[in-house]
């Protein structure tokens, strides 16, 4: 899908950001033949991936993070990892595959280290051409220009403010320390202390068990508990690989959302009564953004962490809460409430709105302020799974769209469909800053592949031709992989790695292991569908 006449001045496009989102949008920007530049304000690639053990306002995960997605559902579509990568990477592990993804393909060629973009704006005929002028700040020389863009792509992802929430009675006067978990790097200089950690999201829950083997005490204050999930399903399987299949969502599509949030809810609960260890919430399984954190309850268990609800009030040296219990002496309260998102270097903070994380987004990429598609955000969604093969798929949606290939609804179509999202969901969600750029990765993920034409086929559309094919496009885990059969720029390597993705699970664990589609033991997903097919054939015994 190169531009067939040569004579035609190749489209420049900007890629802001070189991170997890940032890596695949350059990539996919040279398959289709584009003139390529991407800056990114720091020394090197990998954006959050990259641990920074210094205080900066950029993103940087934890020193002891690890993903909470695994390798097969975290991989690009055309870069499967190595078979001997642990199932669920070590940050500095998953960087190294952004570093190998960008080596593979020669991104470094088309990244400008140390380039910081100031503002991107509508040059003087945008209306006629769609262009952009993008002002960049060079960090080391400190001198700043400007350059024309057909297409930006803004990379730079949606964990880089803290939010913090409305200060407590008496915080003023307290004093111990109060950071924002975006601050927390590692548990130095915590070893024997009382900690209070706010929030029991993933990074409460990682910095609470963290500390919970080195401090003295650990609270754990949540306002309305959460569902948790563990990383390693029955049998010893990534809980995404076990749940993100095509039979699986299926059956999740088709019956109630109240009967598969109470299905999953007990799965959970056999592993550990979330009521019994004080984390039972009022919402269902699927009505908020889950807890992904393998040893809380074992932290819990042993003490080590205890359940607070709401703080009501600090006290000069310590806490009260809402149900009226007291920790007298707090060394520590670190805040884990999130993060808000805005865009300040889009026509400096002008072009688009946010208010309390709430964005007006055709397909949370496309601003609905702007007349022409040439400029897309790219990762600014909370999966249900990864955030990095969507992102790569928001980017070919975006260069889709800018090569002339494809075209996206009209104004009046798009402005239904974003008030469609927000009300759903509101149905759905329980009522939060958090809640507002929620996606289901399979849904998602097939909803932007309509748009260019690589949605994968039927499983049983392979039946007379590849049927170990269609077994494993109806059970396999639904990778990104699945979306370069066909389409633009599709893979030729896309099959084999789809048959191989159960060998590299494996292989993760066990070197002398093959693992097949064949051999895999899928005893607690189907408790769930015998009982999903079982509630099934009542409803349809009641209607007939």
């Amino acid at each position: 899908f190169q531009m067939s006449k040569t004579h035609e001045r190749r489209k420049r496009v900007c890629v802001v950001g070189a991170g997890a989102a940032g890596l695949p949008s350059i990539r996919h920007a040279l398959l289709y033949g584009f003139e390529v530049v991407c800056y990114e304000g720091q020394g090197d690639i990998g954006g959050l991936w990259r641990y920074k053990p210094e205080e900066t306002d950029e993103s940087s995960v934890m020193k002891s993070t690890v993903i909470n997605s695994s390798k097969e559902l975290t991989a690009y579509s055309d870069f499967p990892p190595k078979a001997d990568d642990a199932n669920f990477m070590h940050n500095r592990h998953m960087c190294q595959y952004l570093v190998d993804y960008a080596d593979n393909y020669k991104l470094h060629d088309y990244i400008k280290l140390w380039h910081k973009v100031q503002n991107v704006e509508r040059a003087e005929d945008y209306s006629k051409t769609g262009r952009w002028n993008i002002t960049v700040n060079d960090v080391k020389s400190g001198s700043s220009f400007t350059e024309n863009f057909d297409g930006v792509l803004l990379c730079t992802g949606h964990h880089t403010l803290p939010h913090w929430p409305e200060p407590w009675p008496g915080q003023k006067e307290f004093k111990g320390n109060v950071i924002h978990a975006h601050s927390y790097k590692d548990h130095k200089g915590l070893e024997d202390k009382v900690v209070a950690v706010v929030g029991v999201g993933n990074s409460g829950g990682d910095v609470a068990v963290e500390l919970s083997k080195i401090a003295k005490q650990v609270y754990l204050v949540t306002r309305r508990g959460t569902w948790v999930f563990n990383r390693i399903f029955d049998y010893g399987r990534p809980v995404d690989c076990a749940l993100n299949t095509r039979f699986f969502e299926g059956f999740r599509t088709m019956l109630p959302l109240w009967f598969t949030n109470a299905v999953l809810a007990w799965q959970l609960n056999r592993r550990f009564d979330h009521e019994l260890y004080g984390l039972k919430p009022a919402h269902g399984v699927f009505g908020a953004h889950p807890t992904v954190n393998d040893e809380m309850p074992n932290r819990i268990a042993a003490g080590t962490i205890r359940i607070k609800p709401q703080i009501k009030r600090f006290t000069e040296r310590g806490l009260e809460f809402e149900d009226g219990t007291k920790v007298e002496e707090v060394d520590e309260v670190i805040v884990s409430t999130g993060y808000s998102f805005e865009f300040p270097v889009l026509e400096r903070g002008e072009l688009v709105k946010v208010k309390e994380n709430v964005v007006d987004l055709f397909e949370y990429v496309f601003p609905l302020a702007c007349e022409h598609d040439t400029l897309g955000i790219i990762g600014l969604i909370q999966p249900y799974g990864s955030i990095m093969p969507i992102a790569e798929m928001q980017a070919r949606v975006v260069l889709d769209v800018l090569a002339g290939r494809s075209k996206l609804p009209t104004t009046e179509e798009r402005l239904a469909l974003v008030q469609e999202k927000h009300c759903q969901m509101d149905g759905r969600y329980v009522k939060s800053r958090r809640h507002t750029i929620q996606v289901d990765y399979i849904p998602y993920m097939d909803e932007l592949s309509k748009y260019i034409g690589c949605t994968p086929p039927y499983w049983f559309s392979y039946l007379p031709f590849d049927p170990l094919m269609a077994i494993h496009a109806l059970i396999a885990p639904t990778a990104s992989y699945f979306y370069r059969i066909r389409g633009p720029h599709a893979w030729p390597g896309a099959r084999d790695a789809i048959l191989t993705i159960e060998d590299r699970v494996a292989k993760a664990t066990n070197p002398n292991k093959k693992g097949t589609i064949f051999t895999l033991k899928h005893a607690g997903v189907m408790e769930i569908l015998v009982i999903s097919v079982a509630f099934f054939c009542f409803l349809l015994a009641l209607w007939h």
